[in-house]
This record gives C-alpha cells, structure tokens and sequence, in this order.
C-alpha cells in the first residue's frame, strides 16, 4: 500500500471519528435544549442554554474533560417548573442529576432506568408523583437515590434491592405504602435509609439487620405493626434509629447500650413500646437524643452518668416511676450531661423530692418538665442557678411550700406553671424580674395575699391564670391595663373584693375572661 493511500485512510478515519463525536454531543445538545423547552424559567436560571456558546458552558451543566459529554447537571433551588422530559435518558453519561427544591411535577420518567453511568439523583422537595419506576434498578452504580418531600404514591419497588452499590435511599414526605419490601436488606452499602412520614405499613422486615453499613434508620411516621426486629439492635454502625409515631409493641432489649455502641438518637416516641429503660443504656455514652414520650415504658429509670453529650431526653406520658420514694434519683447522673438542653420527664408515676442535684445541671437547660406526677416536698433553691430556663412546668404534683426567691435568676423565663400543688404564702413580688414571660399558672394552690401589682412589668404576658386560690383584696388595674393578655385571665375562686377596674376596657385582644368565685362587687 502507497504512503499516500495509506494517508488518506487515517484522515478518513479521524472524520469518521470526529463525526462520531460531533454526533454524540449533538445528542447532549438536543437533549438539554428539550428539558429546556417543556419547563418554565421564570427567573431565566437557564438563560445562558443557547447557541452562543458551548452546552459544556451552560449554567448548571458540567462535562467530562475527555468526551466533553454532559456528567452533571446541578439545577437544584432554580424556581424550575414543568415536567421532566424522556429525553433525559439520552444523556448516557449523565453521572448526577439534582433537581431539588424545584417545582416539578408529573411521573418520574422511567428513562433514567438507561442511565447506567447514574451515581447521584436528587429529586426531593418537588412535587413528583405517580409511582417510583421500578427500572430505576438498571442504574447499576447508584450511591445515593433522594426522592423526599413529593407526592409518590405505591410500593417501594422490590427491584431497588438489586443496587448494591447504594448508600442512601431517601423517601421521606410522600404517600408510599405497603410493606418494605425484604429485598432492602440486600443493600450491603447502605449508610442511610429514610421513609419519615408516608404510608407503610405490616412489619419491619428483619432483613433490615443485615445492613452492616448502616447508621441512620428513620422509620418514623408511617403505620409499621409488631415488634421492632431485634436484628436491627445488632447494627453496631447505627447512630440514628427513628421509629417514632408508629403503631409498634414489646421492649427494648437488655443489652442495647452494648450492641450499639454508636447510637446518638433513640426516637421511639408515640408507640404503644413497653417494660423497662435497658440499664445497659448508660453503655452507650455517644447518646445526644432520647425521645420515648408517649409509651408504655415503666420502672425505674437508669443512671446516665457516662453520656456526657446528652441534650435532649424526653419521656413524657409513661409509667416510670411510681416504686419508691428516690425516683427521681437518676436526676443526678445527668450533671454530667454539660450540653443538657431539654429534659421532659412529665406525665409519669415519678414519687419522692425533687433532689438538690438539680442546682448542678447544665446551665445550657431551656425546658425542664415535671409536670403530673406525684411530687412531694418543696422546690430546691438551687433551682435559680438553671439561668438559661424558658420553660419550666411543674403543675399536678404536690408541691409544697412557698415559691423559692431564687427563680428570680431565671429571667429567661416564657413559660411558668406551677399550678395544681400545695403552693403556700404570697405570689412574690420579684416575678417583676421576668419580664419574658408569656404564660404564667399559679392556680389551684394556697396562695394568699394580694395580686401584686408589679405583674404589669410582664407587657409580654398571653396568659395570666391565678384562680382557685387564697387570693385578696382589689384586682390591680395595672392587671386590666395589660394589653397583651390574649389568651385568657383567669381570677375565679379568690377571695377578691370591689369593682371591675376600668382598665378592662383594654383587653381589647383576650379571648377568655373568668372571675366568678370572688366577692365582686358593680
């Protein structure tokens, strides 16, 4: 073969090449400019798609150095409305796809079923509906799959087990339903798995505790029946198991603070979950968040001593407590928790005093509950050194003694109750100190004295319930004058005498005025 034949074969073969190429990225080119064209851009986010430039150099669009073909295409938070075209699929390359917070909607097309390159698709916070395409499982290199916050409806697709690459799959806030199908447990990377608030239901699969990966659970918000799986008690790697607001039974198992040892978040409020708080809880000192209010738990509860990071412990409305007179004793161990934010234990069978201990809580506390258990003996001064409180309710126990002066420190103060006790003296004076207070309920005690007319400095007061007491005299007309009583004012059953004050007339925003029970006169 001549030099000059064999010339004319290579730059015959470079065109064909290079025609290839050209054709390839018309195909990118078309495929972008159809999304394009079925969407509204209201704030031109894709002003820049047009032909005087390169699609490379389109806002939002990202290609491979090499093939110069679309990998990425971020539009995410654009004010995009309208419905995603098949032609998706055709963007062969395509290795992410983010869509989130937008507003499209439709079915999702199963087009991204031809994606084989597709590692991240992000279509939360839109409104998607129809079903999730079940050939979303020939996406073979899948890492993370976002599908929260639409309106899909139907089963999780059994197929979806076949992603083994998979590392979180997100469904939260839509209206999926049926059981989870078992074939999830086939998922080996999975790190994360969320269906917060939508419509399954049956049993959690026990597959689920083959997911050796996995750290964060949310299970919440649906209709899930039975036990919880022990299997998942075994996933040493979970930081977060959420199964709250379910329709779940049965206890938690004695060795939980062993099994795992990297659990931050118990939520498992709202469930119908019984017997006691495993003691072995205190092992799993990486504990940030203990929701279990609204359950059945009982007995005593256990030291939390070694959880340092504690903030957030809630078990309201249960059956702890109630055997002897140191329940409250655990109270103690949680001076140790330096980040203790909120700390709810109201609605139980909880006897005995309020230890002194409580002085030595953090000083990062907002919201302390103690409300309708059986209390007794008097409120610790030490109460006043929790100086960033905003909401301390003590009511339906048996409080008793006289309102500790040092709750003057506590000026942080939006919500006071300490109704419904054995409260004696008078209301003090220095409640002129929290001027932050929006609700205030010193009813159904033994209080006596005057309505001290200092209560006007609290001009951000909604509600002022001081009723069923011991009270006398005249109802302060700075009382009346406090225009921002909107919810209700309460002064039934005292002993108050004389007339209305005129300043009534500026209540002109309450809703509920109750003053019968006194010795009023017109």
């Amino acid at each position: 073969m001549s030099f000059s034949c064999l010339t004319t074969i290579v730059l015959l073969f470079g065109s064909v090449l290079a025609l290839v190429k050209d054709g390839s990225d018309e195909i990118d080119r078309l495929a972008l400019l159809e999304f394009k064209a079925r969407i509204a851009d209201p704030s031109g986010a894709l002003s820049s798609w047009n032909d005087s430039s390169h699609f490379c150099d389109w806002d939002g669009v990202t290609c491979g150095r090499k093939h110069r073909r679309v990998t990425i295409l971020d539009l995410r938070s654009k004010s995009l409305f309208g419905v995603v075209p098949p032609h998706i699929g055709n963007l062969s390359f395509l290795r992410g796809f983010n869509l989130q917070n937008n507003s499209f909607h439709a079915e999702i097309p199963p087009h991204f079923g031809r994606l084989l390159r597709l590692q991240n698709l992000s279509l939360n916070n839109n409104s998607f509906s129809g079903q999730i395409p079940s050939n979303l499982s020939y996406c073979s290199n899948m890492l993370f799959l976002n599908l929260g916050y639409n309106m899909l409806k139907g089963n999780l697709p059994t197929e979806l087990g076949s992603l083994s690459k998979l590392q979180g799959l997100v469904l939260q806030f839509n209206s999926l339903m049926g059981n989870i199908p078992p074939s999830i447990g086939n998922l080996s990377s999975l790190q994360m798995f969320g269906t917060l608030m939508n419509n399954f239901g049956g049993t959690i699969p026990e597959t689920l505790g083959q997911l050796r990966n996995l750290k964060i659970l949310a299970l919440g918000g649906n209709k899930f029946l039975s036990t919880i799986p022990i299997s998942i008690f075994n996933i040493s790697a979970l930081a977060s198991l959420d199964v709250a607001t379910n329709q779940l039974e049965g206890g938690l198992p004695g060795n939980l603070g062993f099994t795992l040892p990297n659990i931050k978040i118990i939520s498992m409020w709202q469930n119908h979950l019984t017997g006691p708080i495993p003691e072995s809880i205190s092992n799993a000192s990486n504990l940030e968040v203990i929701q279990i209010d609204r359950n059945n738990f009982t007995g005593k509860v256990p030291s939390f001593s070694k959880i340092r990071g504690l903030y957030w412990f809630n078990s309201y409305i249960n059956n702890l407590g109630g055997e002897q007179s140191t329940d409250l004793d655990f109270l103690c161990s949680l001076t140790n928790s330096t980040k203790l934010k909120i700390l709810v234990i109201a609605g139980n069978a909880f006897r005995g005093l309020i230890p002194d201990c409580i002085s030595n809580l953090s000083t990062t506390l907002s919201m302390f509950g103690l409300a309708y258990n059986h209390i007794s003996g008097t409120l610790p001064f030490g109460i006043g050194n929790l100086i960033n409180l905003e909401n301390l309710q003590m009511q339906g126990n048996s409080i008793s003694g006289t309102i500790p002066y040092e709750i003057i420190n506590l000026n942080k103060l939006t919500i006071l109750d300490l109704s419904h006790n054995e409260l004696l003296g008078q209301i003090p004076e220095f409640f002129v100190n929290l001027r932050m207070l929006l609700k205030l309920d010193l009813s159904s005690n033994n209080l006596w004295g005057s309505i001290p007319s200092s209560l006007k400095i609290c001009q951000n007061l909604l509600l002022l319930n001081l009723s069923t007491n011991n009270l006398s005299g005249y109802i302060p007309p700075e009382i009346m004058g406090l225009s921002s009583l909107s919810i209700y004012l309460d002064l039934s059953r005292n002993s108050l005498i004389g007339s209305l004050p005129v300043e009534v007339g500026k209540l002109q925003n309450l809703g509920e005025l109750h003053l019968d029970g006194n010795r009023l006169s017109q």
